[in-house]
């Protein structure tokens, strides 16, 4: 998990352990205790969002032996979602948000040159995605005003900044491509907490991708990778109704 991330997670832990501490003293007071009875719900998401990559090279690549080190940094992006719930039962639901994602990644170069000097180029990959999550939420019984879930599903994503057909030609400004569309899976959980007008939820979450998103246009950046899926770890605030 990204350093940047992590440090979230003690405030996170943290709540929840409060929230938990606070759920098993006596609450003469339910919040929105019908709740659970409508079978439609909407809200809004707020997210913090680090994305990177999973990279695998290629050891049969012309250009293995001149690179020395290829690196990859997470970065720190942030998503806006809409969110639509289908209540199945008490405990099971299934999500639909549709997301608006700012992402970025870093790709750390090392060459070896002709003269034995090395050269180090870095390439941000910038996204724009928007992205069409289904996903299905596994709930707690409520302890008053506080229950946690488990979430499971996947996405599909399109690039809105891709720079899939970019001309590369020299090596400063040559840009990593990324295909335009991926589909991910995605797993998580959180916490529920039911105010009186509204329910607040905390959750964590990660999102594996599949399908190889590099486009191989034959430079030095491109050709040593044999394949480049997404990752991304996201910190969600939720806000429903």
């Amino acid at each position: 998990m990204p350093p940047v991330l992590r440090s979230f997670l003690l405030p996170f832990l943290f709540v929840l352990a409060a929230a938990h501490a606070f759920g098993q003293k006596r609450i003469t007071v339910e919040n929105l205790p019908n709740f659970d009875l409508h079978r439609f719900h909407f809200g809004f998401h707020l997210s913090y969002n680090t994305s990177d990559f999973q990279v695998d090279l290629d050891p049969q690549s012309p250009f293995r032996d001149s690179l020395l080190v290829l690196s990859h940094a997470a970065q720190p992006g942030f998503d806006l979602t809409m969110l639509a719930s289908l209540n199945v039962n008490p405990f099971l639901s299934v999500r639909f948000s549709p997301t608006l994602s700012f992402q970025e990644r870093v790709l750390t170069y090392s060459f070896r040159q002709a003269d034995n000097t090395t050269k180090y180029f870095q390439k941000s990959v910038e996204s724009t995605y928007l992205q069409f999550p289904l996903l299905l939420k596994y709930r707690s019984a409520r302890i008053n005003n506080f229950a946690v879930y488990l979430l499971g599903g996947g996405k599909f994503s399109i690039d809105m900044a891709s720079q899939k057909d970019v001309n590369n030609a020299l090596d400063d400004e040559i840009v990593v491509k990324l295909d335009k569309y991926d589909y991910a899976a995605e797993v998580g959980g959180g916490m529920d907490m039911f105010l009186t007008y509204f329910k607040f939820g905390i959750e964590l979450k990660a999102a594996f991708g599949i399908p190889n998103l590099l486009v191989d246009d034959g430079t030095r950046f491109s050709t040593p990778i044999d394949r480049l899926r997404s990752k991304v770890w996201v910190l969600t605030f939720t806000f429903e109704g």
